[in-house]
């Protein structure tokens, strides 16, 4: 028999679930696929640098990342950047730049429709 696989974590877990209802509800599919990349696997979770969120993002958009924001690089512009887990740096970094760090469940409340929001990952 197989194993059930996915995150372990509950709030992970609820997060994965609400960001599916929202997606049903509002027919928006952005919030589909955020819970589809956040339910990988530990090895195919998706692990951003501020240096990356630097090159791909444009001054004063939203992004979201479906994984972990890492420190390492620079941050020129000010950039709204939410996601489900910042490291320490990351996130002193995206606040002097002038950016905003928001959790996941922030935005879909701000942005319950997803547009204009930029995926990276």
């Amino acid at each position: 028999m197989v194993k059930p696989t996915g995150p372990t974590n509950p709030y992970l877990r609820k997060l994965i679930d609400d960001l599916r209802k929202k997606s049903f509800e509002l027919n928006a599919p952005i919030w589909r696929t955020i819970a589809e990349k956040l339910e990988r696997p530990r090895r195919k979770k998706v692990e951003v640098n501020v240096s990356h969120i630097n090159r791909h993002a444009d001054e004063n958009e939203t992004v979201i990342v479906p994984g972990v924001v890492l420190g390492a690089g620079k941050l020129t512009k000010p950039v709204r950047v939410a996601a489900w887990r910042f490291s320490k740096g990351a996130k002193e970094k995206i606040e002097k730049a002038g950016g905003k760090c928001l959790s996941i469940e922030e935005l879909v409340k701000e942005n319950p429709r997803g547009s204009g929001v930029k995926i990276l990952t």
